[in-house]
């Protein structure tokens, strides 16, 4: 049962994504007949910290608050190095999953849970821009780089910034029903449900390649999404049989050439749908989706949204 939240803060704390967490779970909302938690702020490392936005904030409560937590949540900090979180904090979380309570990290606050070893063997949802390096630190964790919030109960990891919200609302959602969430999705003028596995809105850069001829081949790709092209013309392109391109491009992507472009026509129409007036079926022919339809269906795949959708999202209702 969901009643009793801690969110433990070390120095340079951002403070938007500790206020996610005071949002949801710190404001008394028992006039809309919404449960109200028993809801404390607690320091890591001292009653004096400072936020990453330049003030300072005294806090009441240390670690010991930690230990009757329902739910500990770790927003993000300044730092994402291991050796700067205080070992008694890591202990503290360890000691909080082993008996039973749930972890919640907003952003960059998932290095904290790494550096505790919760992430070990464990999908985990971070920033994109952070997704290598957590990757780097912690090559146990299975770094998810798309996703708004992974769950892997007791272990809850959501993105950058609003994917907090969306994270904390689901454990809401998940214990006390989707009529309680919602009604503090309202409250907040927020989307009452966002899926983990929606995508990030974000623009990857092209994968960095120790090989040059693979690396030539991608930049080849991208110029010409609106091309049919098949893994025999590109291997072709790339003066490797088949296979062996195939082989490498794994390697030095992660993923395939199909795969690869695939994500690169989505990027595309992102882009083209953010920054022009041009039709839905214009842009499926600029991404090499042909019509409409297809593009549609790929992009509810890959961002869990439509076209229109995401138009209306970045750019009003009059542009779609």
């Amino acid at each position: 049962m969901l009643q009793n939240v801690a969110a433990v803060l070390v120095d340079g704390v951002n403070p938007f994504e500790l206020g996610v967490i005071c949002e949801v779970f710190g404001i008394d909302r028992s006039d809309d007949g919404l449960p109200v938690y028993d809801f404390a702020v607690a320091s890591a490392e001292g009653p004096v910290l400072r936020s990453n936005a330049g003030f300072s904030m005294q806090v009441e409560h240390g670690l010991e608050r930690l230990e009757s937590a329902d739910l500990i949540a770790v927003p993000a900090g300044s730092s994402y190095d291991s050796r700067t979180f205080p070992p008694e904090l890591l202990d503290a979380l360890r000691r909080g999953v082993e008996r039973g309570a749930r972890v919640l990290s907003v952003c960059s606050g998932v290095f904290v849970l790494g550096a505790a070893g919760l992430l070990d063997g464990r999908r985990c949802a971070v920033h994109w821009r952070h997704a290598e390096e957590l990757g780097r630190q912690y090559p146990r964790a299975v770094v998810e780089p798309d996703v708004l919030y992974v769950d892997e109960d007791p272990v809850i990891t959501s993105a950058g910034t609003a994917a907090g919200i969306d994270a904390a609302l689901h454990i809401v959602r998940k214990e006390q029903g989707p009529e309680v969430a919602n009604k503090i999705a309202r409250r907040m003028v927020v989307p009452p449900h966002r899926d983990g596995g929606q995508a990030q809105f974000i623009e990857r850069p092209l994968p960095r390649s120790e090989c040059d001829t693979v690396a030539e081949v991608l930049v080849w790709m991208e110029r010409n999404l609106d091309q049919e092209v098949t893994v025999e013309q590109l291997a072709a392109r790339a003066m490797m049989s088949p296979r062996t391109f195939a082989r490498r491009f794994q390697q030095e992507t992660g993923t395939t050439p199909y795969r690869w472009i695939l994500r690169q026509r989505v990027l595309l129409a992102q882009r083209l749908l953010e920054a022009t007036d041009e039709t839905v079926d214009a842009i499926a022919g600029r991404t090499g989706f042909g019509n409409a339809a297809a593009l549609r269906h790929q992009f509810v795949r890959a961002l869990g949204t439509t076209p229109n959708a995401y138009r209306r999202t970045f750019r009003g209702p009059e542009a779609a």
